[in-house]
């Protein structure tokens, strides 16, 4: 990537740009920049750790701090990588009116935030046990470490993924102070739901991630073999939740569950097509939501009617 031509269009933002007045304001602009209601992508899996862990209901205590460590990660990641790509979002006429390159939030305030979202993150972990809280530098190390990636490898999904699919071993660990193969499978199985729709929404900037010497799976194998792709994970996806429902003795609740987030599944890869790219925004934000949604439920009222 060009940094001068970055910086050129970064400075020629127009001075006149709103900027949100007020600190609560401030917040409100980087809530919605960061989709802070989209946190239900990450908070139901890492619930359903918890629950596993204690194959019941956690204390009120224990959901609250996950909770909390949840948000603060998640909200950390996304601004941080807003500030990472500030240049390149600049550039990209998807997202040149965001927040950030758009000049409704400082730079300044947006580090702080981050800053602010990874402390709440190291409070969590510290109220949760001492494991979590040593634990709590490495997460964020790959929280943050994300936002570089696509610059260098395809695989940038998979580290995405990986994100998210931290969030059930992160819930178990803060509650046992172990691991368990079922849990580390649970992670894997959201990792690879998580790359799969990422491979997806990448689809939109294919163009724009060549130009500027960007790395993704759509950009390296094209839109159609990236959707092949996006699929094949989302079957993994699901080989590894019936293994993991097996592992852990769940009944007919949890499979129906399952079976819910299959036709899902397969809905969202109905609503994108090679030559049809509108739907995309529906297959990513709103789909996945339900996906999230379903899947915690069954199993969480599964897990609580043993």
């Amino acid at each position: 990537m060009n940094s001068a031509s970055s910086n050129e269009t970064i400075t020629s933002q127009p001075d006149g740009a709103p900027k949100a007045a007020g600190l609560a304001a401030k917040f409100r602009v980087t809530l919605e920049m960061i989709k802070f209601e989209h946190s239900v992508f990450a908070l139901p899996f890492a619930l359903t750790g918890a629950l596993l862990a204690r194959r019941g209901l956690p204390a009120w205590r224990e959901i609250f701090w996950i909770i909390v460590a949840m948000v603060g990660a998640r909200s950390a990641a996304m601004t941080f990588n807003r500030i990472a790509d500030l240049s390149i979002d600049a550039l990209n006429p998807r997202t040149r009116t965001r927040a950030l390159p758009a000049g409704e939030i400082s730079l300044g305030f947006a580090i702080g935030f981050t800053a602010l979202s990874c402390a709440l993150l190291v409070v969590a972990a510290w109220q949760l046990n001492p494991l979590a809280l040593k634990l709590s530098p490495v997460a964020i190390a790959l929280l943050l470490g994300y936002s570089f990636t696509k610059r260098y490898t395809m695989l940038s999904h998979l580290v995405l993924g990986l994100c998210l699919g931290m969030s059930p071993a992160a819930a178990w660990i803060a509650l046992r102070g172990d691991l368990s193969a079922s849990v580390l499978l649970l992670g894997a199985a959201v990792t690879l739901w998580v790359a799969g729709f990422d491979i997806i929404y990448a689809c939109q900037d294919v163009e724009f991630d060549h130009s500027l010497g960007l790395h993704s799976i759509p950009r390296r194998f094209g839109v159609r073999a990236a959707l092949w792709i996006s699929a094949l994970l989302h079957l993994g996806t699901l080989a590894l939740l019936v293994h993991v429902a097996r592992m852990e003795d769940l009944g007919w609740i949890a499979s129906a569950g399952l079976v819910a987030v299959a036709v899902l599944l397969a809905y969202e890869h109905l609503l994108v097509k090679p030559s049809d790219l509108s739907r995309v925004n529906a297959a990513f934000f709103t789909v996945n939501g339900f996906i999230s949604i379903l899947f915690f439920l069954s199993w969480a009222i599964d897990i609580l009617s043993d």
